[in-house]
């Protein structure tokens, strides 16, 4: 897989932690806020239909399902995590265009919503969105 670039998130799923309270365990499963997992918009053709990464002129985004790593890398302080499928999202298409920069390194588009841990492991949860790549090596 090409490292695609754009903006990560964060969201909440499964069991309290942090910031968030016991909510769903996303559409594999097994998702808990507390792991190291991450949300996909192209998870499944269900996903894909939801998600609409295309209509933001994303390509490239390959469709991987639950449990596949990827690995994240905050383009801001290169911090990288490694992260697995857990969940549909984001639904990229509500944010088209939407930009996200710190000094030179900026994202556009979101493409990988992370879980609360997986976030913090990288960023401040109070930075909310981060320019990013995600590659599977």
């Amino acid at each position: 897989m090409v490292a695609l670039r754009g903006e990560v998130s964060w969201f909440c799923c499964g069991n309290a932690w942090g910031p968030c309270g016991s909510t769903g365990f996303g559409a594999c499963g097994t998702c808990s806020s507390g792991n190291y997992q991450h949300a996909w918009p192209n998870a499944s053709d269900a996903c894909l239909a939801i998600t609409r990464p295309h209509v933001c002129g994303i390509t490239g985004m390959s469709r991987r399902t639950c449990g596949f790593r990827h690995f994240t890398t905050n383009l801001c302080n290169n911090a990288r995590i490694g992260t697995t499928i857990a969940d549909c999202g984001p639904q990229t298409d509500l944010w088209c265009g939407e930009r996200t920069c710190c000094g030179s390194a900026c994202g556009t588009n979101r493409i990988l919503d992370l879980t609360p841990a997986a976030y913090s492991a990288i960023a401040s949860l109070s930075t909310g969105l981060r320019p990013c790549s995600v590659d599977s090596v």
